[in-house]
């Protein structure tokens, strides 16, 4: 653990992900992801946001759906929500918590701007554990070592 981010999520969250990927991906099981999340929540004892419920009806969101998301953002005390569903978290809403919203690759971005070699480092010991990297993995694993380099 680098102890550069502090990535939390809740079960609701959880939820929501599993469903879409599941409909997205007909090859992957339930079971498959119910590993995933579990390895998730092993990530950090303090990872699963609890007790937000009470804030959901209080926000005000384009989907309501998501406001979810926003009131364990809130209650967390976490800085961003990353997403690639931009429109969903405008940053009028969002600001009035001190929150931002950030696209994946803008968060990766940033991160690779304040702690390069803890971002490669941690980016090498993922990919050194993958038994079969596949094309889009050794490309990527490329572009890593190109960046230790600098």
């Amino acid at each position: 653990m680098t102890d550069v981010v502090r990535a939390r999520w809740t079960d609701d969250i959880h939820d929501e992900w599993i469903r879409n990927l599941l409909a997205k991906r007909p090859d992957l099981t339930p079971v498959q992801l119910g590993r995933t999340r579990i390895l998730m929540n092993s990530h950090d004892r303090d990872c699963l946001v609890t007790g937000y419920e009470d804030l959901i009806e209080s926000l005000v969101l384009p989907d309501p759906g998501d406001r979810h998301v926003l009131a364990a953002a809130i209650r967390c005390g976490a800085t961003a929500i990353v997403t690639m569903n931009e429109k969903h978290f405008p940053a009028e809403a969002l600001s009035v918590y001190n929150v931002e919203c950030l696209h994946p690759d803008d968060f990766i971005a940033d991160l690779i701007d304040l702690h390069e070699e803890v971002v490669c480092a941690a980016a090498k010991k993922v990919r050194s554990r993958l038994k079969k990297p596949s094309a889009d993995d050794r490309r990527i694993s490329k572009r890593i070592a190109a960046m230790w380099a600098h």
